[in-house]
C-alpha cells in the first residue's frame, strides 16, 4: 500500500502533469473565464519552471553546503547511500551509473587520501525488479575494479528507502564497535532527509554532501530570460525530494 501511495504522490508532484492538467482544463471547461485563467496559468508555470536563475536559486537554498576535502577529518567508515545506478536488464554485464555516482567517486577520493578506512555501501533492489543486482553490490564492484581491497568494502544490500538505509546501517555499526567515527555521504539535495533518518536511528556521524546541482548564484541575463528544459526537468527532482522530506518528518522518520 505504501508503495502504491508513494508512486501516486510521485505522479502528482510532476510539474509536467500540472501543466497538462491546466491545458486540459483550458480545452474542456465551459466557462470562457476559467478556460482563459487555466491557459494563462499553464504558460506562466512553464515560464517560471524553465527559468534557470530561479531554478538554481531554489537548488542553492535547499542543498547542503560542500565540505572542502582539506577540512575532512579521518573516519573509521564512510557510509555511502545508493540510488545512483540505472537498471538495464538487456545489458547486465556492467554497472550503469547516473550523475549521483559522485557519492561513490568522492568517497573513493577520500579513501585514497587516507581520510576513511572502510566504505559501507547501503542499498538494495528497486521495487518489482527481482533480477536486479542490489545496488550496494554493484557499487562494490566499481570499488574493487578501482583497486580497493575487498576487506575495506562492506555492503548492506537490503534497504529500499532512506529510512531503511539508516536502520540497517545502525545494525551493521552495532556489529563493529571499533567504528567510532562515521561519515555519511549522499547527494547534497538528499542530505537533509538522510541526516534526519540517521540521527533518528541513533547514529553519531558527520556529513559529506556530494553530487551538487546548484551553482553560486549569478545574475546572468541569459539565465534570467532564456527558458531552459534542464531547469524545468530539475524541478521534478527537487519537488520530489522536498515532498519526501516533509512526509518523513510527518511520519517521524527524520
Amino acid at each position: 500500500m505504501f508503495f502504491i501511495l508513494s508512486k501516486t504522490l510521485d505522479f502528482l508532484l510532476i510539474p509536467t502533469v500540472w501543466v497538462l492538467l491546466l491545458l486540459f482544463l483550458a480545452l474542456f471547461l465551459k466557462s470562457v473565464k476559467w478556460r482563459r485563467i487555466s491557459l494563462i496559468s499553464a504558460v506562466l508555470l512553464v515560464l517560471l519552471l524553465s527559468n534557470s536563475f530561479l531554478s538554481n536559486m531554489a537548488w542553492y537554498a535547499w542543498e547542503c553546503r560542500p565540505v572542502p576535502v582539506s577540512e575532512v577529518a579521518h573516519y573509521d567508515v564512510a557510509v555511502v547511500l545508493t540510488g545512483v545506478t540505472t537498471y538495464h536488464p538487456a545489458i547486465p554485464d556492467r554497472v550503469h551509473t547516473n550523475k549521483g555516482a559522485d557519492r561513490l567517486l568522492h568517497t573513493l577520493q577520500l579513501y585514497r587520501l587516507g581520510k576513511v578506512k572502510k566504505i559501507l555501501i547501503t542499498g538494495g533492489k528497486s521495487f518489482l525488479e527481482d533480477d536486479m543486482v542490489p545496488e550496494a553490490e554493484q557499487l562494490k564492484n566499481i570499488l574493487l575494479l578501482a583497486g580497493v581491497p575487498e576487506a575495506d568494502v562492506i555492503t548492506e544490500p537490503h534497504a529500499v528507502n532512506t529510512r531503511e538505509n539508516a536502520l540497517y546501517t545502525a545494525d551493521v555499526l552495532q556489529k563493529h564497535p571499533e567504528w567510532q567515527k562515521v561519515l555519511l555521504v549522499t547527494s547534497a539535495f538528499h542530505m537533509r532527509r538522510a541526516a534526519g533518518c540517521f540521527g533518528q536511528a541513533g547514529i553519531i556521524f558527520d556529513t559529506y554532501p556530494a553530487d551538487f546541482n546548484a551553482l553560486e548564484p549569478e545574475f546572468e541575463i541569459g539565465k534570467i530570460l532564456i527558458p531552459s528544459a534542464i531547469a524545468f526537468e530539475g524541478w521534478e527532482l527537487l519537488i520530489h525530494e522536498i515532498a519526501g522530506y516533509v512526509v518523513y518528518k510527518l511520519l517521524g522518520y527524520c
